[in-house]
């Protein structure tokens, strides 16, 4: 099968990863592109990669922008996200000589969000996110856009049951921890985010189920100071991230 990855850093990124199969680039126009800018590095990579390419107007084009995306003038044919499973993240991290930075996402339902964690978690050197394959987004071309291509260099691995899962983790010494804002969770100052971590992100609206909140280790939350009671869960843990990033060794350079 393939899909249609649009938008020019989803498009450059995929290529530059070159995990997924690559099979034909698109551009909007009736004349060749100038080479300049993230154009000519998208042209000029696709001629590396020997991607046949192809100027048109119109067409798939006028159908992204009333589906009310924006294609930036490239589409990028590919085959499947290549998921994994979650013992190559954890060899990954052992590969790179860093104790393991998991992710896990309990049944996310926006890309918008998805994407924004995908983007954060590469930038943050995670080395692994896992989600659940039934009941939650999964790595779609939105997704890909969304997160400006940055899943296509992740490993992401889908699971039947994140509470299997979480257990599997803790029996590799893993500490996992729950963002939740509720009474019993630690400020987020308070928390030891250093070692091996997985960080556990709620849905959108329920947040953590409550079996997977008893799960984890110990619960974290973010303080609010105005007048909000809660950031959503692409903000939220995307801060936490962050900071999980920052209290590790700072000797230790990030992927």
């Amino acid at each position: 099968m393939s899909e249609l990855i649009y938008g020019r850093r989803a498009v450059l990124e995929t290529m530059r990863a070159k995990r997924r199969r690559l099979f034909r680039l698109w551009l909007e126009g009736t004349e060749e592109p100038a080479r300049a800018g993230i154009i000519g590095d998208i042209i000029a990579q696709a001629e590396t990669l020997s991607i046949p390419m192809r100027t048109i107007k119109g067409g798939m084009f006028d159908k992204f922008a009333t589906q009310g995306s924006n294609a930036q003038g490239v589409v990028l044919e590919v085959g499947d996200y290549p998921y994994v499973e979650l013992d190559d993240c954890l060899d990954y991290a052992k590969a790179v000589g860093e104790a393991p930075l998991i992710l896990l996402l309990d049944h996310l339902q926006d890309p918008q969000n998805l994407g924004t964690l995908f983007r954060t978690a590469e930038a943050m050197g995670v080395h692994g996110v896992v989600i659940p394959d039934r009941r939650a987004a999964q790595v779609t071309a939105s997704v890909s856009n969304a997160s400006a291509g940055a899943v296509e260099h992740l490993r992401v691995a889908q699971i039947a049951n994140i509470n299997r899962t979480i257990d599997e983790l803790k029996k590799s010494n893993i500490w996992v921890a729950g963002l939740d804002n509720v009474d019993s969770a630690l400020n987020l100052g308070d928390a030891n985010l250093d070692g091996a971590l997985a960080l556990v992100v709620g849905s959108e609206g329920d947040g953590l189920n409550r079996l997977t909140r008893e799960r984890c280790d110990f619960l974290v939350r973010l303080p609010m100071l105005g007048q909000i009671e809660s950031l959503n869960a692409a903000v939220a843990g995307s801060i936490v991230l962050y900071t999980a990033r920052q209290a590790r060794t700072p000797s230790k350079k990030s992927k």
